[in-house]
């Protein structure tokens, strides 16, 4: 900037201007009843034809190390959205890797993310991982002992990149990249929280991204994966020699999720379909040609089990809201009610926090309640 646009400047000679009689209103955003309303008609369609279209058939199998030993794990619900349909955990009793068996499909899994990261729940969902940037440092953080100075970094499964944004305050001369399946990473990239946002698979963009960086981030992206083995393989092919992998997933081990059942937030069912424990990961990551150089519990665990799952508990209790895959809005009786025991709820609520928050989170891992743990993998 040259001095001379610090001086003043002469000011050019305004019109006065005639105040129309009547000024436009500014367009109104739907409210969330409208969106609702507007949304049914087709939910409804694709619930005409049933549930069945929308999953694989059944493994015999597990999908990681091949065993025909399985056990049911778990039998539940969609506790978020609600949405129709009943979903089934299977454990194989060999390497103990959970999944969902059967599994949704290309047409099951679009049904049942629509409106959670986008649509109806992109605001709240949005939101929510805006608010986390103290927990996206500490991740970042995570690599510091490893490499100070990383370069290039990509974050798969960046959703808008808030991840990104954050980390380049503990990293601040690497350039981060963000890849996402939706069109998260090109509105991160609009938004200026990374420096390029890549949409789609992972598995069939990295032969473009072959040794292009020097990190690769995976926050609790394998569990939504199809096929997580596939997505380790484009992460060694991404990843510069001696870079490094850093993932974080849901710990299938965590007791909660054996306490809590169907109400541990980890769940997440019908999006999570793989549950890997950490021997299997670490394990697999050294068949890539990976050394692991850190496992965490204590530190990503996500103090919030016995809020989400009381506030899960109420949630199904109380008469639905009104949602688009409802076939009718609640009448005013059941809205009442809703409201009534939601409110009625607030004190077990906020018990749930305090317990999380100071009584479980100092000693998560020594009670192996954990919900999730963190690799640190070097590309050797």
């Amino acid at each position: 900037m040259s001095d001379d646009e610090h001086e003043p400047q002469p000011q050019p000679q305004v019109q006065p201007q005639v105040k129309p009689e009547v000024e436009v209103e500014a367009e109104q955003a739907p409210s969330r009843t409208e969106q609702v309303a507007a949304l049914r008609p087709a939910y409804q369609d694709d619930l005409a034809d049933g549930l069945d279209r929308f999953f694989e058939p059944p493994r015999t199998s597990c999908p990681w190390c091949g065993s025909v030993r399985l056990e049911t794990r778990l039998r539940t619900t969609d506790l978020l959205q609600h949405k129709p349909g009943r979903f089934v955990l299977d454990r194989c009793q060999d390497c103990r890797h959970t999944f969902q068996n059967p599994r949704l499909n290309g047409a099951g899994l679009e049904f049942y993310y629509r409106d959670f990261y986008d649509g109806l729940g992109e605001k709240q969902l949005g939101n929510t991982f805006a608010s986390r940037t103290k927990m996206y440092e500490q991740r970042a953080r995570a690599l510091l002992p490893f490499d100070d100075a990383p370069k290039t970094w990509l974050d798969v499964g960046t959703g808008h990149g808030h991840f990104c944004e954050a980390a380049r305050g503990v990293h601040s001369g690497t350039t981060f990249d963000g890849l996402d399946f939706t069109d998260g990473a090109e509105l991160a990239e609009r938004a200026g929280r990374v420096e390029r946002g890549y949409r789609g698979s992972f598995t069939e963009l990295a032969p473009e991204l072959a040794a292009r960086y020097d990190v690769v981030s995976m926050f609790h992206y394998l569990e939504h994966s199809t096929e997580p083995p596939l997505e380790l393989e484009a992460a060694r092919q991404a990843i510069r020699p001696g870079g490094h992998l850093v993932i974080e997933v849901p710990d299938p081990d965590s007791r909660y999720a054996r306490l809590l059942g169907r109400w541990w937030l980890p769940w997440l069912q019908p999006q999570h379909l793989h549950f890997v424990p950490v021997a299997n990961l670490r394990q697999r990551l050294t068949d890539l040609g990976f050394t692991v150089v850190l496992e965490q519990h204590a530190e990503p665990h996500d103090p919030v089990d016995l809020l989400a799952a009381t506030w899960l508990a109420l949630d199904n209790t109380a008469p639905r809201d009104n949602l688009p895959w409802l076939p009718h809005p609640p009448n005013a009786l059941r809205r009442t009610l809703r409201g009534a025991l939601l409110l009625a709820g607030v004190p077990a609520l906020i018990l749930g926090t305090l317990l999380d928050r100071f009584a479980v989170r100092p000693v998560s891992h020594r009670l192996g309640v954990s919900n999730a743990y963190r690799l640190v993998a070097r590309r050797d």
